[in-house]
């Protein structure tokens, strides 16, 4: 024990919606099939929120999960981060503003992240920095997306990856070492934007009449540029952590990677040489969810009982922007 404040890692939270959307259903939407689709994505189903359920009221089911998880009442919470691309409103009010206030949180700090994939990652980079400092004491992290808003669904390479959900983590002050974060990496290369990018609005493309028509509200993937630069990207990133922290991935009981495609996560696992028991998994039942993507899996492996006190966590993601981030964080549930 010491006077020195770390993070905590305290709880986890998720909610999907309950709606699936399976390649079966793709199929007769566009011209696509569920053996395409599994050989090139792993992807077989993705969770659609109901056209009235907005980002932030999956953002406030899953808060209120990692709220309660942590031991915590809302009153506690005194700052709200939310990390989307997918806000209630571009682009203000922030998407965190409104869950504070469904949440019943009043007079609290709250702002959103755009960081796309990479984003709850990048949030948890300001948690830590404001837990650390001494600013903050319970900082409510959120990764939340209704990209099913943002999707061309005639558009056959991109509709069949993405679905909707929210995550939510619980980061708390602590004096004692062993429960705070190892390490965070967060970064960024403006150069590859236009990799992944949603054209409309903004000042660029003003949400004018010709725009709409053109389908500049959808967002736009190079997949093949994406999908090599992911690896090699994600790959060095976490060979660059383990490294700096004298680790190496047989001491990680948990990689969870950011979930965009089977054969990005397969290619990365392989080139750390880590085994399957160490590789958590989601994408194949709920398809890239953006921010929200880290967060639901590692409640997945919470709920399932293979996440333990005390274990360390490898996170490892990448976005548009483009943006990338990795963590070496233990799980640190108060007792």
């Amino acid at each position: 024990m010491s006077d020195r404040i770390y993070a905590a890692f305290r709880s986890i939270g998720a909610y999907v919606p309950s709606k699936v959307l399976t390649n079966f259903d793709l199929e007769k939407m566009v011209d696509t099939s569920d053996e395409w689709i599994t050989k090139r994505t792993g992807i077989k189903e993705r969770h659609i929120a109901a056209d009235d359920e907005a980002t932030s009221d999956m953002a406030v089911k899953a808060s209120e999960v990692a709220i309660k998880r942590a031991n915590l009442e809302a009153k506690d919470i005194d700052l709200v981060v939310c990390a989307t691309v997918t806000p209630d409103y571009f682009n203000m009010p922030a998407t965190a503003c409104i869950i504070s206030n469904k949440l019943g949180i009043s007079n609290v700090q709250a702002f959103d992240i755009s960081a796309a994939c990479s984003g709850f990652v990048y949030a948890l980079s300001v948690a830590k920095a404001f837990v650390e400092s001494g600013m903050k004491k319970n900082v409510l992290v959120i990764g939340a997306e209704k990209f099913s808003s943002i999707v061309d669904w005639s558009d056959r390479n991109t509709c069949v990856l993405f679905g909707d959900g929210a995550g939510a983590a619980v980061i708390s002050a602590t004096t004692n070492k062993e429960e705070g974060f190892v390490d965070i990496h967060a970064s960024a290369d403006g150069s590859y934007a236009d990799f992944l990018i949603t054209p409309s609005p903004g000042s660029v493309n003003p949400a004018t009449k010709e725009a709409i028509e053109q389908g500049l509200q959808y967002v736009k993937m190079k997949g093949n540029e994406t999908f090599k630069l992911a690896v090699k990207t994600l790959t060095q990133d976490v060979k660059n952590i383990l490294q700096k922290n004298n680790l190496e991935g047989k001491d990680i009981p948990h990689f969870v990677p950011h979930q965009a495609n089977y054969r990005i996560i397969n290619a990365v696992g392989n080139a750390l040489n880590m085994s399957e028991e160490q590789v958590v998994l989601t994408v194949h039942k709920y398809g890239n969810t953006s921010a929200a993507s880290i967060p639901m899996a590692i409640n997945d492996i919470y709920e399932s009982g293979r996440l333990k006190k005390g274990e360390l966590m490898l996170l490892d993601t990448f976005g548009g922007g483009l943006t990338w981030a990795s963590a070496i964080i233990p799980f640190a549930p108060k007792e």
